[in-house]
């Protein structure tokens, strides 16, 4: 059956203002509803995730190059962002994404360490802000931190990756393929870009152990439990909301282990779950519940420093023994875990470490 179309430049000028208006208050109910029941809110370059009133998961997406993820605590009076994400630029587009959730001015940011993913998007944010990281933080990004291994390995391979990609694009049929690899190769060259602003900026606030902000209502823990990912990891904690947020001290996926103190990391970990908490949102990943996922991590870390030590004993080298270390028993854990190996970085570390402990 046909329906006539009615347009609604036929109806009178009142009936027009009104059918408008119960426009807009059924998509600012749509709109209502989607936050009040967690659902995702997409704007511009990011995704924000509801995690409770106040309390978002930020991701990066489309069109930005991915770093960390941001958790975001609303207070009555301000915002505060944890990671600054990977690039000025991709600071910007967060400040201006977070329209979507907030009109509160970010007064905090707070680096969970000092990876550049997590902290090369510091320099946007004015004297106004106050950006509060561990002490070792600060005194790893006044060094010379362009220079770390970290960061030079998100730069240095993207000129052979765009070549790579051009090749595959020329050779693709697919044209929805072909427009993937595109987009890919346009936020590698817009990424070579965006770094060539950057100003490493350190925290100006910093902590050696514990740090409480009472800030609208919310009681806001800044912790330092010791040595994991980094020497310089944070965890933010809302006592009340029972939230932790724990940068890449622990992921919902591997963590980087290149800079990490395998020894004493799982140890550390012991004292996060002291805190009384039900929630984790990682700098990596996904939110996820529970400790469960934490005493998995745990156990990996173990196997892997036992495996590494036990090969840099039988005098195999590094980069051998990487390709040798099996985790496939932590696949159900770490779904992304398909075959042997694990990141030679890891095992340069453990032998390192051994060498010349710090």
């Amino acid at each position: 059956m046909n329906y006539p179309i009615t347009r609604l430049s036929n109806y009178p000028i009142r009936a027009r203002v009104t059918a408008l208006f119960a426009l807009f208050i059924v998509v600012w109910l749509w709109l209502d509803a989607r936050a009040q029941t967690g659902g995702p809110i997409v704007s511009g370059a990011h995704r924000f995730e509801k995690v409770t009133d106040g309390v978002y998961y930020a991701t990066a997406s489309g069109t930005m190059t991915v770093g960390a993820n941001s958790p975001i605590i609303v207070t009555d009076t301000e915002a505060m962002v944890i990671d600054s994400e990977i690039t000025p630029a991709a600071a910007r587009a967060l400040v201006a994404d977070l329209k979507a959730v907030t009109d509160k001015p970010v007064r905090y940011v707070v680096d969970s360490h000092y990876h550049y993913d997590h902290a090369f998007g510091n320099q946007v944010f004015g004297p106004e802000v106050q950006i509060i990281g561990h002490e070792n933080t600060r005194k790893r990004l006044l060094g010379n931190t362009m220079e770390q291994y970290t960061y030079l390995s998100s730069v240095e391979p993207v000129p052979a990756r765009v070549e790579a990609l051009r090749k595959r694009i020329a050779e693709e049929k697919d044209p929805q393929q072909q427009a993937l690899l595109e987009r890919q190769v346009a936020n590698s060259l817009a990424y070579l870009e965006q770094v060539k602003e950057i100003k490493v900026t350190p925290p100006g606030v910093t902590l050696d152990r514990k740090m409480t902000l009472f800030r609208g209502g919310r009681e806001i823990q800044i912790l330092y439990f010791g040595r994991g990912h980094t020497d310089t990891d944070v965890v933010v904690y809302l006592p009340k909301e029972r939230i932790v947020c724990t940068g890449d001290l622990m992921e919902s996926v591997i963590s980087y282990m290149g800079d990490a103190y395998l020894e004493e990391w799982p140890a550390t970990l012991d004292r996060l779950m002291t805190l009384d908490f039900d929630t984790v949102m990682p700098g990596h990943g996904v939110v996820f519940k529970g400790k469960t996922h934490i005493e998995a991590f745990q156990r990996y870390l173990r196997d892997v420093s036992k495996q590494a030590r036990a090969l840099k004993t039988a005098g195999v080298a590094a980069d051998a023994a990487a390709q040798r270390i099996d985790m496939r028993a932590f696949a159900t854990d770490f779904p992304q875990i398909r075959a042997a190996g694990i990141d030679p970085a890891a095992v340069r570390r453990i032998y390192a470490l051994a060498d010349h402990p710090e």
